[in-house]
């Protein structure tokens, strides 16, 4: 046993924990001063489903619009090919910066969430009403069914957007070292995969938008 790679790895492994452990408190300090000021975490958990739904939305219209550039980019038919190498690159940049929103949209959901059900949970304790307990966990209940449904269409689409972005970074580098016909035949080679896979993409993103609503509306939160 290499006992030095098992300490760094302990070592590491509670340096992450105490991390964990240190955002959790902050999360947690942060609903209670909202609360104080009567925001409670069911309105934070709405507005926050809302901010995802919409950074899938900008996604979706990036992505598209980044498509169309590599599309006329693997079309090319003469002219500046440095000016088409920035276009395509900027296309680049903007959806990375929308795949790190989306992400960012997410996990926040997730964060609020695990904070409101841990709540809800240990509040149900304090009802004298047995009919009323029993009503207030069954909507618990429905609202984590719900949640959970909501979370796995916005994963699956998040899945999605690395297999798009992916291609796309490889082609954009190749580009900028080879500004000649090559590496236009070499977009047009990818083009198809890409389209493809942006489609998918496209089609995730609208069923996780769906979701969001259907999530808002359903849950009564």
């Amino acid at each position: 046993m290499n006992y030095k790679k098992t300490s760094n790895f302990i070592i590491k492994l509670s340096s992450y924990l105490f991390l964990l452990l240190i955002v959790a408190a902050c999360s947690q300090a942060y609903y209670g001063a909202l609360e104080k000021v009567g925001i409670h975490k069911r309105d934070i958990m709405v507005d926050r489903v809302q901010e995802a739904k919409q950074s899938q939305e900008d996604a979706k219209e990036q992505f598209q619009s980044a498509l169309e550039e590599f599309s006329s980019v693997a079309n090319f038919q003469g002219g500046d090919l440095e000016d088409t190498y920035k276009k395509l690159n900027k296309e680049l940049q903007k959806s990375e910066a929308r795949a790190d929103e989306v992400t960012t949209k997410i996990d926040s959901v997730e964060d609020v969430s695990i904070a409101l059900f841990d709540e809800w949970e240990q509040e149900l304790g304090q009802y004298e009403s047995a009919k009323l307990r029993t009503q207030s966990e069954q909507q618990l209940n429905d609202t984590k069914v719900r949640y959970e449904q909501l979370m796995a269409a916005m994963r699956l689409a998040e899945s999605r957007i690395e297999p798009v972005l992916r291609p796309f970074r490889d082609q954009v580098l190749y580009l900028k070292h080879n500004l000649n016909a090559k590496a236009i035949a070499s977009l047009r080679g990818e083009l198809i995969q890409v389209e493809s896979d942006t489609d998918k993409l496209i089609r995730e993103l609208e069923v996780s938008i769906s979701e969001a609503d259907r999530f808002i509306q359903e849950t009564g939160l």
